[in-house]
C-alpha cells in the first residue's frame, strides 16, 4: 500500500506540473515597456496579428526565461534582459514565443497532459487489478511502467512544441527584416549555461527534457537563418542603444548599491553607467548624488522624458513632492501622458497636502486609469483624492478597484458593496461597483476551491 500511495502521489505532482505557472512578481517601468513594444510589434505584425496586439509583460525574476501562459502576451523575466546582448537577441526570443501563441500551444497544452494522465490513470488501474489478484510486484511494474510512458509521452509533445516555436520564429523574424543571428548567439549562451549547469548534450538524455537540446536546436536553424535574406540585415541602431539604457537602469534598480556602483565606477561617465549610478544612490538615500547623476543626464538630453521621470522620483520619495512636479509635468506632457507616468505626478501633486493640486491630481489619474484600467497604484492615488475631496462612495471604489488587483477580494467585496449602496443607481460608477463586486466574489471562490 506505501508503494501505490507513491505512485499515485506521482501521478497527482506530474498532473500539478502540467498547469501553467502561477503568478509571478511584475515589474513595470514606462521606458522598458515602451521599448519592449516596439521590439515586439514588427514580429507580431510578421505573424499576422497586427500592431500592438501582442503585450510583453516584464516578471521581475533573475532567472533567464521566457514564456507564453494564454492570451496574447509573453512573460520575459528581467533575467533574460541581464544576459542578452544585444536587441537584437531578445527578439529571436519574443519570436519563439509568438510561435506559440499562433500555434495555439498553451490552449493545446491540455491534450499533451490529458493523453499522458489517461496512460498514467488506465496503467494504475491495471496495476491495482494485478495488486488485487496477488502480483505485487507485477502491479508495482506495470504502473512504474505507464508513469514512464506517460512521462515520456508529455515531454515529447513539448519538444515537438518548442520546435514548431522555433520554425515560426525563423519565419516571422525573416518576414519582419529582422536578422537571425541573434537567436542564433541566444541559444549559444543557453548551450554554455547547460555546460556550466552540467546538464549532458548527449542526443540519447533528451527524451528527459521538454525542450530540444540547444546545440541541436542551433543546428537545425542556422541553415534557415544564414539563408535567409535578413540574415546580413544591419541592426536596428535606435532600439540597440535604448536596449542598453534599459539594461543598465535595470541592473542599477534590482542590484545592491554596492555592486552597482563597483559595475559602473565614477571613471565611467556614459549615459549608461549615469543611468545605473542614478538608481545605485536613490536606493542609498544620496538624494544629492542621485540627483547629480540625474541632472547630467538632462543636461544631454532635456527633453528625454524618462530622465525627467526619475528626477521626479528621486525628489518625491526623498520627500520633495513641490519640487517634483515640474519634472513630472514635463514627462507626462512629453509621453503624452503615459499612464504609467502620469500617476506619479499625481502622487506628487496629492503628497503636497496643497488642496489647490487636487483638481489635477483628479484629472491627470483619471487618464491614467482610463488608459490602463489595471494599475493599482493609480486606482489607490484617485482614491486618496476622492477621500480629500469627501466623495467617500467613489474613494471606496478606487479602493474596490486597487484591492482587487492586488490579490485582495474580501476587502474588495466589502468595498464594492458600500460604494454601490451609497453611488446614485444607473451611474456608470454604479455599475462598475456591481462588476467590482461579481469579480471580488469569483476570486474567492476561486480561493476557497483551491484550499
Amino acid at each position: 500500500m506505501r508503494r501505490l500511495s507513491h505512485i499515485l502521489a506521482a501521478l497527482v505532482l506530474f498532473v500539478a506540473s502540467a498547469q501553467p505557472a502561477a503568478a509571478q512578481s511584475i515589474l513595470r517601468d514606462a521606458e522598458t515597456e515602451q521599448l519592449l513594444q516596439d521590439m515586439v510589434d514588427p514580429l507580431a505584425e510578421a505573424a499576422g496579428l497586427g500592431e500592438g496586439a501582442v503585450e510583453v509583460v516584464l516578471v521581475n525574476d533573475h532567472s533567464i526565461n521566457a514564456f507564453v501562459a494564454g492570451g496574447q502576451r509573453i512573460y520575459v523575466h528581467t533575467g533574460l534582459i541581464h544576459e542578452a546582448d544585444t536587441a537584437n537577441e531578445v527578439q529571436g526570443v519574443l519570436a519563439h514565443e509568438l510561435g506559440h501563441i499562433t500555434g495555439g500551444h498553451i490552449i493545446r497544452h491540455s491534450e499533451g497532459a490529458g493523453t499522458a494522465t489517461r496512460i498514467t490513470l488506465l496503467s494504475t488501474l491495471a496495476g491495482i487489478a494485478a495488486a488485487f489478484a496477488g502480483g505485487g510486484e507485477a502491479a508495482m511494474g506495470v504502473m512504474a511502467l505507464g508513469q514512464q510512458v506517460a512521462v515520456g509521452n508529455y515531454l515529447s509533445f513539448r519538444r515537438d512544441q518548442e520546435a514548431s516555436a522555433d520554425a515560426a520564429s525563423v519565419e516571422y523574424l525573416s518576414k519582419a527584416g529582422i536578422s537571425g543571428r541573434g537567436s542564433l548567439e541566444f541559444f549559444r549562451k543557453l548551450q554554455a549555461f547547460e555546460f556550466r549547469r552540467g546538464i549532458s548534450q548527449d542526443d540519447d538524455r533528451e527524451y528527459a527534457r521538454t525542450h530540444p537540446m540547444s546545440g541541436n536546436r542551433i543546428a537545425v536553424l542556422r541553415g534557415d537563418f544564414e539563408a535567409d535574406a535578413a540574415w546580413n540585415a544591419p541592426l536596428d541602431a535606435e532600439l540597440e542603444e535604448r536596449f542598453r539604457r534599459v539594461k543598465a537602469k535595470l541592473y542599477g534598480y534590482q542590484t545592491e548599491p554596492e555592486r552597482t556602483l563597483g559595475h559602473f565606477p565614477e571613471s565611467m561617465t556614459d549615459v549608461y553607467a549615469r543611468y545605473a549610478r542614478a538608481y545605485a544612490w536613490h536606493k542609498d538615500a544620496r538624494m544629492d548624488r542621485a540627483l547629480e547623476e540625474v541632472d547630467a543626464l538632462i543636461a544631454l538630453e532635456p527633453d528625454n522624458p524618462y530622465f525627467l521621470e526619475l528626477k521626479g522620483q528621486v525628489l518625491l520619495e526623498s520627500g520633495h513632492p513641490e519640487q517634483a512636479i515640474a519634472p513630472l509635468r514635463r514627462a507626462v506632457e512629453l509621453t503624452n501622458s503615459n499612464p504609467l507616468i502620469a500617476p506619479m505626478l499625481g502622487h506628487a501633486l496629492i503628497a503636497t497636502e496643497d488642496a489647490s493640486y487636487l483638481p489635477e491630481a483628479e484629472s491627470v489619474l483619471r487618464a491614467a486609469v482610463g488608459r490602463d484600467h489595471r494599475n493599482p497604484f493609480a486606482w489607490y492615488q484617485l482614491g486618496v483624492v476622492y477621500g480629500q475631496r469627501g466623495d467617500i462612495p467613489r474613494a471606496q471604489l478606487a479602493s474596490a478597484e486597487q484591492q482587487i488587483m492586488s490579490g485582495q477580494p474580501r476587502a474588495a467585496l466589502m468595498s464594492a458593496r458600500a460604494a454601490e449602496a451609497a453611488l446614485p443607481q444607473g451611474t456608470p460608477d454604479w455599475i462598475r461597483a456591481q462588476d467590482v463586486a461579481i469579480e471580488a466574489r469569483d476570486m474567492i471562490e476561486r480561493m476557497d476551491e483551491r484550499n
